[in-house]
């Protein structure tokens, strides 16, 4: 006798809720005809269900979302980093305090006395015919971050090390539900042959069908929940193994929508909304932006960013806000609606000469008309870069390409051997946007405060009526 085994899943859906009643509708459907032919199925997600760039996200600091999970009969979730790095410690300790379902990652540790009461570090399933099925979680070991944050997150190695073979004593059929990424995700299944199936996330790759690592398949769903995944076993009874690994993903975006989620949805944007409406300033007059020209907020930011870091040098992209200040009450819903980004604060440290390559790359055309996806960045383009402790002089090539002709900190020349400490964005240590930023060997991030934090300081300090 054979059995089938299905697991439906989401990950990295970011807060964005637009496809968010279209899988509830696609998973009830789903759930609903499992429940009619008894066959075993579970619903798990692969973190980044919360990203803050959303208001229900930001009101309810991620419980929100996972009252939409509990509304959806999920069974298990992993975290992803947006779940990790973007709560202070407290907010991610009690995050799934309320949570019908199991949270499973198996390298996520508090470094306090305290352990949170939901976190598990693998479980079991049974499914109906009582094949038994092992759940490992794992996430990315941002430890930079998570160590400010009062947490540890071990490397996939050695937690897969310490784990697995507990769990192959009790377990048939092994799965990883792995908010590492897709390389990750390749070389674990090389290394761990034991494991029957990965469900990824983090690097938000679509893959259609399962893709085949020796005997691991491996599979993922994009982002944003235009695609949701299932994973069907089969276990023949007979013979007592697992004899048949798929994977598959599907695009959800024109299935109806289920309206009591829908209804659920705005009943919590609404709650958001008053929730976030706390005055913050009153402004006599608007306040402007422009993201590729200089403008008094941009200005006053980075100058506060360079002065609540105690940096030499202060630099932020003018994308990060994304709309204007209307005259009047600002509120704090208005501040979050123009200047979303999980993005912290960050200092490192450059010599002179490589300040004067990062200004270099910044004032481009093809920098500042960058529409960067990720990184925490949630603009259209990153903007010009606005400076404060530096003075920089520019002049115009004939093609209308702009040039540093000089650079001054307090009134003399960079010193090219120098280090200075420079105040910045996080979005700039990661990839290859600004690879000296990247690449500098003293980083110092500033968690759990988020840039926005820094504009609530700017606007009660520089434009309060």
């Amino acid at each position: 006798m054979q059995e089938k085994i299905f697991f439906y899943y989401t990950n990295d859906l970011h807060s964005n809720f637009n496809n968010w009643s279209r899988a509830a509708a696609y998973f009830k459907e789903k759930r609903a005809l499992h429940e009619a032919e008894q066959t075993s199925n579970w619903l798990v997600d692969i973190g980044d269900h919360v990203d803050r760039v959303h208001p229900i996200a930001e009101a309810f600091m991620g419980k929100a979302n996972v009252q939409l999970m509990n509304n959806l009969g999920y069974d298990i979730a992993t975290l992803g980093n947006n779940e990790g790095i973007t709560l202070s410690h407290q907010d991610l300790f009690h995050l799934y305090d309320e949570a019908d379902f199991q949270v499973v990652c198996s390298n996520l540790e508090s470094m306090t006395d305290d352990q949170p009461e939901w976190l598990e570090m693998n479980t079991t399933l049974t499914s109906k015919g009582g094949v038994t099925i092992g759940v490992i979680g794992l996430t990315a070991p941002f430890n930079a971050f998570y160590h400010l944050l009062d947490w540890h997150v071990s490397t996939p190695f050695d937690a897969i090390n310490n784990v697995l073979n507990r769990v192959t004593k009790k377990a048939d059929i092994i799965i990883l539900l792995s908010h590492l990424g897709i390389n990750e995700d390749r070389a674990i299944a090389r290394k761990f042959p034991d494991i029957d199936a990965i469900i990824g996330g983090h690097t938000h790759h679509l893959l259609r069908t399962e893709e085949k690592v020796n005997e691991t398949i491996i599979t993922a769903a994009g982002k944003h929940c235009a695609f949701v995944g299932e994973v069907i076993l089969t276990w023949d009874h007979t013979q007592n193994e697992l004899v048949e690994k798929e994977a598959y993903t599907t695009d959800i975006t024109h299935v109806a929508k289920d309206l009591p989620t829908e209804q659920l949805l705005m009943e919590l944007k609404e709650q958001a909304d008053d929730h976030l409406s706390s005055p913050i300033v009153h402004v006599d007059e608007p306040i402007d932006i422009n993201w590729f020209k200089p403008t008094p907020i941009m200005e006053r930011l980075t100058h506060t960013l360079k002065n609540w870091t105690d940096a030499d040098i202060g630099m932020l992209n003018a994308g990060l806000l994304l709309d204007y200040f209307s005259a009047g009450t600002v509120t704090y819903k208005d501040v979050h609606r123009i200047c979303p980004h999980p993005i912290n604060p960050c200092v490192v440290k450059l010599q002179g000469n490589e300040i004067l390559e990062v200004v270099r790359a910044s004032l481009t055309k093809d920098f500042m008309e960058l529409k960067l996806k990720g990184f925490g960045f949630r603009g259209e383009v990153l903007g010009r870069m606005i400076f404060s402790g530096i003075d920089v002089i520019t002049d115009v090539h004939p093609d209308g390409q702009e040039f540093v002709k000089v650079i001054t900190y307090q009134g003399q020349a960079l010193d090219p051997e120098k280090k200075y400490s420079v105040a910045t964005a996080d979005t700039f240590t990661f990839g290859r946007l600004l690879p000296e930023i990247a690449k500098s060997k003293s980083k110092r991030f500033f968690l759990p405060e988020f840039i926005r934090d820094l504009l609530l300081v700017t606007l009660k300090e520089y434009f309060s009526a």
